[in-house]
Formats: C-alpha cells, sequence, structure tokens
C-alpha cells in the first residue's frame, strides 16, 4: 500500500485538487446566488427569479462536469489527453455560452419591465414595449443556440450559415408553419398599424370583448370583465372586424330600450327613463351649447318600434367611457322596472288567445 502511494502519489493529489476546487467553486456559486437573490429582490419585489435559479443550476452542474473529465485524466494513455482535452473545451465552452444567454436574455427582459412599468406610470402606450421584449429575448435565447452549435463539428458548417445572415429567412420558412409565420407578421401589423394597443377595450364579437392585457409574437391576450382570459391568434384578430372603444374620443351613446304595453301611456313612461337616466350620476351631457339654449333634452327618448303584443322605447343615454355606459345602462333598467310598477306602466309578457269551436251537429 505505501509502494502505492509513493507510485501514484501525483494522481492522488492532482484529484484532491481537483475535488477541492469543484467543492469551492460549488459553494462560491451557491453564496453568490444567495447574495444576487437578496440584492435584486430589495431591489425588484415582483422580479422573476426562475432565471437566476437557472444559471445557478446551470454552473454548479459546469464545475461537477468540468471536474468529472479533468478526473478522467488520470486514467487516461497520453495519445487520449488530446481527446479529452477538446471534451473539456466543448463542456466549458457550452456551458459559457449558456451562462451568457440566459444572463443576456434576463438582462434585456428585466430592462424592458423596467420600461413598460414607466410607460404604465406615466400614463404613455407601453404596447411596443411589450412586443419588443419576446422579440429581443427570443432573439437572444435563438442566437445562444446557434453560437452553441458552432461548437458542434457536425453542425458547424450550419451554424456558420445561419449567422452569416443569408440562412435565417430559409431557416424560418423551412422549420416554420404557415400559421405561426402568420401570427408574427400579424402581431408585426398590430404593433406598427395599431388598430388597437394594451389597455384599449375591444369588441371583436359579443363573447369576445375586454382588456387587451397582452400582444406576443404569436397571439393577443383579452381579459374580458368575467376576468377570464381570452387567447387569440394575431393572424385571427387581423381578419376580425373589431369596435375599439378606446379609439379616438371615449365618451359612449348606451341604447337603454324598454317595451310597454300598448295601454300603456307613452308619454309617462318616456318621461321616467329620460328622469332616470339624466339623474344617474355616470350620464354625460353630450349636448352643445346651442342644444342647450334650445332646451333639448340631456336624454333623448322616442318610441321606435311597435311588436306583436308591445311597443318598444329607447333613451339615448350618454356616458364618458364604455365602462361607464355598461354600468349606467345596469343601474337604469332596475330604476325604470321599479317607476314603471308604481305607475302602472305594464311591461307585457306574451298572451295566447285560444278559440274553440263546437262542430257543426254537436251537442
Amino acid at each position: 500500500m505505501e509502494e502505492y502511494f509513493k507510485t501514484h502519489s501525483s494522481d492522488l493529489i492532482y484529484g484532491a485538487v481537483i475535488i477541492l476546487a469543484v467543492a469551492v467553486l460549488y459553494l462560491l456559486t451557491s453564496l453568490l446566488h444567495k447574495w444576487l437573490l437578496k440584492r435584486r429582490l430589495n431591489k425588484f419585489a415582483s422580479l422573476n427569479t426562475t432565471p437566476i435559479n437557472l444559471v445557478k443550476r446551470v454552473v454548479n452542474t459546469l464545475w461537477i462536469v468540468l471536474g468529472l473529465i479533468a478526473l478522467t485524466f488520470i486514467f487516461v494513455e497520453e495519445e487520449e489527453f488530446a481527446a479529452m482535452n477538446e471534451h473539456f473545451k466543448l463542456v466549458l465552452y457550452l456551458g459559457f455560452v449558456a451562462i451568457i444567454t440566459i444572463v443576456a436574455a434576463t438582462s434585456s427582459n428585466m430592462w424592458f419591465t423596467r420600461s413598460i412599468r414607466r410607460k404604465t406610470q406615466t400614463g404613455d402606450d407601453p404596447t411596443n414595449f411589450k412586443f419588443l421584449r419576446y422579440v429581443s429575448v427570443y432573439g437572444i435565447y435563438i442566437t445562444g443556440a446557434l453560437f452553441g452549435l458552432l461548437a458542434i463539428p457536425s453542425l458547424h458548417g450550419v451554424a456558420q450559415t445561419i449567422l452569416g445572415g443569408a440562412g435565417v429567412i430559409a431557416l424560418i420558412v423551412g422549420v416554420s408553419s404557415q400559421e405561426a409565420l402568420s401570427n408574427l407578421v400579424g402581431g408585426l401589423f398590430i404593433i406598427s398599424f395599431k388598430p388597437f394597443k394594451v389597455g384599449d377595450v375591444i369588441e371583436i364579437s359579443d363573447t369576445m370583448i375586454g382588456t387587451v392585457t397582452d400582444i406576443t409574437l404569436r397571439h393577443t391576450v383579452i381579459r374580458n370583465f368575467k376576468n377570464r382570459m381570452i387567447v387569440i391568434p394575431n393572424s385571427i384578430i387581423n381578419k376580425e372586424k373589431l369596435v375599439n372603444y378606446d379609439l379616438g374620443e371615449q365618451k359612449c351613446c348606451e341604447y337603454v330600450e324598454m317595451s310597454i304595453s300598448y295601454d300603456s301611456n307613452v308619454d309617462l313612461a318616456k318621461t321616467i327613463m329620460q328622469e332616470e337616466c339624466e339623474k344617474h350620476p355616470l350620464i354625460y351631457d353630450n349636448r352643445t351649447e346651442l342644444e342647450k339654449q334650445d332646451g333639448i333634452p340631456m336624454v333623448k327618448v322616442a318610441l321606435v318600434q311597435f311588436d306583436d303584443s308591445s311597443v318598444k322605447l329607447r333613451a339615448w343615454a350618454w356616458a364618458q367611457t364604455f365602462g361607464d355606459s355598461i354600468a349606467l345602462k345596469r343601474d337604469v333598467f332596475e330604476s325604470i322596472k321599479k317607476r314603471f310598477d308604481t305607475k302602472g306602466i305594464e311591461i307585457p309578457f306574451p298572451y295566447r288567445t285560444i278559440v274553440v269551436k263546437n262542430k257543426e251537429g254537436s251537442k
């Protein structure tokens, strides 16, 4: 045994140094991770810690793999040193590319997040920054992956061609589906021509109406009034006819329609509808100064339709925003119904008259 230690003393010392170095690097990485995490959380309370944790795992894995490769030098023959050295360099290169890519993508995401927060606080439109954040982060990850391919001999030529620029379009066209490209182009059109932006209330159909919360490379996200997220591919939303309630003037005219029976007092019903709408706190006076001088009422009410068993009355009630108009309509429906009940104005329900005829000669 003593002779064995004398013969392999240099290898044992080398192995001990490698193990000690890996342990120290592993410990330093963990301490640095805790310090960085604490500092970032103090500065950005809502920071997503996933990228920082991912960097820690990648770095610690890198130390372990490099340490194992370094230990294998003890057991290989001299003619295999060159191959092992290449493996060591390859792992080191891929590890640092992964770390740099994650750090760059995280830094870019944080910068765009701060810019979006500042624009939101100042009342500016953050739509462009939200869209460019996705372009930047995905672009960094794709570039990092291509640089990683450079280290693989069999894929070295492909990576050089792609990074050269000529193969980028060919790669996208060849790999991406037509639908994916349509969504990407659709997102670019939305950002460029701005039919809507983040924060706008839009209506695509009776079941798809809400506030735009995000515009990504693939889809647009809408939060409806039930607090449900509606995800619509950009290629689809570009083909639809939509209503943007925040494009241009935000004031909104809401139709408040009630049906009453033919026997009810139409003038009294019109007066009640007008009074209930005008006294609502969300009503907006859309009259011009000349209309005010001429005595035109704030809320116009008219008979607009004759139905089978009722007549339909409509009040044109204005509100400052679309959200206010919905609340106004909801409230006045209830107050009008209560006033109608007290004044004897009937809201009709279907009547059916059945006529029974006796057959000739029956008793």
